[in-house]
């Protein structure tokens, strides 16, 4: 294995594995630190965690755990994938996590910071983070229920959650090419900055920092970081040409949407235009009047692809919350969504298409999915995976065009 990565969610870590599948790498997401030893034949592995959003103690254990498991199965670089819109708080595990990995690694070479993914619209200027034309605190995001984005600084944000001092290379710099960029990282980690948030708004951005970066065993970012990565890699002749072939399946088709973001919700207005949908009722989650099993048999009975969702307006989730505890309301809907991709699986279901973050963790910890194999495109950032019989979709909640659920039914059945 050539490259390590450590994803703090399931959705992020299948737009990484996405990246380098595209980039020519053969790519297996493994669902958690996996028992057994790596196929010799992968040469990207991608650890995909449920971290995101958990204290910083226990992220940092389960990431170390992932990072002995990469460093045993011989790779050379690894990157610690985290969201590309930062999601964190200031009490976030993003800086202990990343400081625990240079650590274990003893390295003193400089590491990358770069959230950037420019075909989703985020990019980073002057150290400012953008979602579209947005700063990041005006995005929608500083409303996010569990992770409220309210700083675009991401100087200022890493910061507060480490120990070290944050530097920061603008564009002016990375535009200056490879070499320029690698000297400024250098500069930064010689003047105590070993942690850099580098400035890139487009993907020639992306390929200087891979190239500047040749070399450092750590790097930090979201999927678009590694999008030069297997260019390098190729170029030193340490990967094969192509990746290997990829099956889907036609069999019976469900969406699951737990996401609240202003993409998915829109994507569920789309749905509703021509699809059957069941909204979840959180009162009823709650006080036990709504069960799994109902929503299983009215899925499997539904013709074309039937939608189950709890997505919703901020207002609607806030007034949830007020009612039922904002903890205890997540933690009732991920169960309910495991259950019914349990169930779902049990009756025949072969594809399941899962928007949200939190819910995709959640579907595939129920589901009992250990590796999964990077298949085609089905937005930028979602690629169609497979695990034995079965095939998934898992979209963080932000990504996808307005037609998302249909466009990754036919994907699916490639």
């Amino acid at each position: 294995m050539i490259l390590g990565a450590i994803g703090d969610d399931f959705t992020g870590s299948s737009d990484l594995g996405l990246m380098l599948a595209d980039g020519g790498m053969r790519t297996v997401q493994y669902v958690g630190v996996p028992e057994a030893a790596a196929d010799p034949g992968v040469e990207a592995g991608v650890v995909a965690l449920k971290s995101r959003s958990i204290a910083a103690d226990e992220a940092v254990r389960q990431s170390l755990a992932a990072l002995d498991w990469l460093i045993a199965a011989g790779c050379r670089q690894f990157l610690f994938k985290i969201c590309s819109t930062f999601d964190s708080t200031p009490e976030g595990n993003i800086g202990p996590v990343a400081e625990a990995l240079i650590a274990r690694l003893g390295t003193r070479d400089p590491v990358v910071v770069c959230p950037v993914f420019p075909a989703t619209g985020r990019t980073l200027y002057l150290g400012h983070l953008f979602v579209g034309d947005a700063l990041l605190s005006e995005s929608g995001l500083e409303n996010h229920p569990i992770n409220p984005m309210t700083d675009p600084d991401i100087r200022r944000w890493l910061a507060r959650q480490t120990k070290g001092a944050v530097g920061h290379v603008a564009l002016p710099t990375v535009r200056q090419g490879a070499a320029a960029l690698r000297a400024a990282l250098l500069a930064e980690r010689d003047g105590g900055r070993q942690l850099a948030v580098v400035d890139a708004i487009d993907d020639d951005d992306l390929t200087l920092i891979a190239d500047a970066a040749e070399g450092f065993p750590l790097l930090v970012g979201g999927s678009g970081v590694a999008l030069g990565l297997p260019v390098v890699y190729r170029r030193a002749g340490l990967i094969a040409s192509h990746a290997g072939a990829w099956r889907g399946t036609n069999g019976k088709a469900v969406a699951l949407s737990g996401s609240c973001s202003k993409a998915t919700r829109g994507q569920v207005a789309e749905h509703a235009r021509h699809g059957p949908q069941w909204k979840i009722d959180t009162d009823g989650v709650m006080d036990g009047t709504l069960t799994a099993a109902e929503l299983v048999d009215w899925a499997m009975a539904a013709e074309g692809l039937p939608l189950v969702y709890s997505s919703d307006d901020p207002e609607a989730v806030a007034a949830a919350q007020r009612r039922h505890g904002g903890a205890r309301v997540a933690e009732a809907l991920e169960h309910l969504f495991g259950e019914v991709a349990k169930g779902l699986a049990a009756k025949g279901a072969r594809r399941l298409i899962v928007a949200g973050g939190e819910t995709s963790g959640a579907v595939v910890t129920a589901l009992g999915l250990e590796a999964l194999e990077i298949g085609p495109k089905i937005d930028p950032g979602v690629p169609a995976v497979r695990s034995g019989e079965l095939v998934l979709a898992l979209k963080s909640g932000n990504f996808g065009a307005p037609d998302f659920f249909e466009k990754a039914m036919k994907v699916m059945g490639r």
